[in-house]
């Protein structure tokens, strides 16, 4: 016994055992190949979508909104002027050639003039953008916060007075009109109470952004609910969330920790997917608010027949529900690494 060492054990590398791994996890080493081939075949699925958009768009507006030079001219403009921005504009030429140098200028990241302001397009969307993408981002972070929370206390207590008093606001805010639901916050509490202003942006002040975040919210808030609710009710009838209660769990921490995280898959698509919806929809609130975003701006360029700032407007928001929906499939990748496999 004597001659045996009593110190502590050597460690696995010097007995000569080889490391597992070398370099960053496993992880790490897959997930930017994982990635890329999302990303890339969701470019690659988008680009005939895109393509089909802009064809129909441009078709549907060549027919509809009629001679755009007669538009901007009048009824009674001078036919040598007429003649000369149609030659200007290839107004002249057939749907196809027009349709053609369109697309050619749009690959050239060229999305032409607006016959109404004689400016680019890409000047005048940059300069509505901004405005449109912060109400977006303030309706999707109130119809978050709210959906959330209405949905995690309604499926605390499933069929009790309180839960069906959440579903019913959540479809009461689904079936609401916007411009109604506008209309009547702006009675109330600006033109009634006289807390907030009616209606413009006022230089960004926030006191602005109220009304029109609170409308358009209203309306995904209701989807939101409705989603958390059913997925947390899935979750929390599973079997790992009955051996966490009887480990002596709170009801809120179980709720918190461990029931949202798993139902969290089907809520990121109804965010992601309702982050789209909210610019998409933004017309009718910009309009409503006189919000001066790219939603009054396509509103306005439909009845001034400016073909150029149509496309352009609408080729965005296609581009937006894409990127959307790109997201959402990265951030099932995020939150549960099963779905890696899937991909």
């Amino acid at each position: 016994m004597g001659g045996l060492a009593t110190g502590p054990p050597s460690p696995p590398w010097r007995l000569g055992t080889p490391r597992q791994s070398r370099g960053a996890p496993r992880f790490l080493r897959q997930v930017p190949g994982e990635l890329l081939r999302v990303v890339a075949g969701r470019v690659v699925a988008v680009v005939p979508v895109v393509f089909g958009i802009t064809l129909l768009v441009f078709l549907l507006n060549a027919v509809a909104l009629g001679d755009p030079a007669r538009a901007a001219m009048g009824q009674r403009g001078d036919p040598d002027a007429l003649a000369r921005i149609r030659r200007d504009y290839a107004l002249d030429r057939p749907l196809a050639a027009q349709y053609a140098a369109w697309m050619s200028r749009l690959a050239r990241g060229d999305l032409g003039h607006s016959y109404h302001q004689q400016r680019p397009v890409t000047e005048i969307i940059v300069e509505r953008a901004p405005a449109t993408l912060r109400l977006a981002l303030a309706a999707t972070l109130i119809s978050v916060v709210a959906g959330v929370a209405m949905g995690a206390i309604a499926a605390r207590r499933p069929g009790a007075l309180l839960d069906h008093a959440m579903m019913a606001t959540a479809v009461l805010g689904i079936s609401t009109p916007v411009f109604w639901l506008g209309m009547m916050l702006s009675l109330a509490f600006a033109v009634t109470l006289g807390w907030l202003p009616v209606s413009g942006y006022g230089d960004g002040d926030w006191r602005h952004l109220v009304l029109p975040a609170l409308t358009l919210g209203a309306l995904h808030t209701g989807s939101v609910a409705r989603m958390t609710r059913g997925s947390l009710l899935e979750v929390l009838r599973q079997d790992y969330m009955t051996t966490a209660r009887a480990k002596g769990l709170s009801e809120p921490l179980l709720l918190v920790k461990h029931a949202l995280r798993n139902a969290a898959i089907p809520v990121v698509t109804v965010i992601g997917i309702g982050l789209a919806d909210l610019l998409v929809g933004a017309p009718l609130t910009e309009t409503v608010f006189a919000w001066p975003g790219l939603g009054r701006l396509l509103v306005a360029s439909v009845g001034q027949r400016d073909l150029p700032v149509v496309m352009g407007a609408v080729l965005v928001f296609a581009l937006v529900y894409v990127v959307a929906n790109l997201l959402v499939d990265l951030a099932y990748l995020a939150i549960d690494p099963r779905t890696r496999a899937d991909h």
